[in-house]
């Protein structure tokens, strides 16, 4: 689907169910993202079945899988999510903890979002993260995001910071692709 320096950016499928489990169950994305309750590979299967790979039909987008050229591992997941409780699109990613640190979710989130303006017609979009997450938060504003509220998600929950992005007031960021 998509293609950067490094990178290929793909839709998951069934064979990523592994991947799929391991991430889910990463400390740093059950503290900063959330536990999906994803516990075995038959769940994984589930989860990529009834919430993933639905998306693609349904929306024209949703989270994919990010590979290395070199290589060709699984090393995390960039997208966009629509989410019933916001109103715009959110893009979303979650990397392996071997990954981090190596700037993959940066430059797939780049392509994406690149991808959502130049293909999908999108004029803003949206994240969210944990007050807490800084790495997340430096991440977003290197996208061109910027602070705009507190919100809470769902009832019940905690305050998280809502990232936003306008096409009228700022500029795409290219990418290598």
């Amino acid at each position: 689907m998509l293609e950067t320096q490094r990178l290929i950016i793909n839709e998951l499928n069934p064979g990523d169910a592994a991947f799929v489990l391991e991430l889910l169950n990463d400390s740093a994305f059950i503290q900063h993202i959330g536990d999906r309750n994803v516990r075995t590979l038959e769940q994984a299967l589930a989860y990529l079945g009834e919430k993933v790979i639905p998306s693609y039909k349904r929306y024209g987008f949703g989270m994919y899988a990010v590979r290395l050229k070199e290589g060709g591992a699984t090393v995390g997941m960039c997208g966009l999510v629509k989410r019933e409780s916001l109103v715009d699109i959110d893009i979303g990613y979650g990397f392996l903890a071997a990954a981090r640190g190596h700037g993959y979710a940066l430059e797939s989130a780049l392509a994406i979002k690149l991808w959502a303006v130049e293909t999908l017609g999108m004029e803003r979009l949206v994240a969210i993260v944990s007050p807490d997450n800084q790495p997340s938060v430096t991440l977003l504003e290197k996208l061109g995001m910027r602070f705009e509220s507190m919100i809470r998600l769902v009832e019940g929950d905690e305050d998280i910071c809502l990232y936003a992005w306008n096409a009228a007031t700022q500029v795409v960021v290219g990418t290598d692709s």
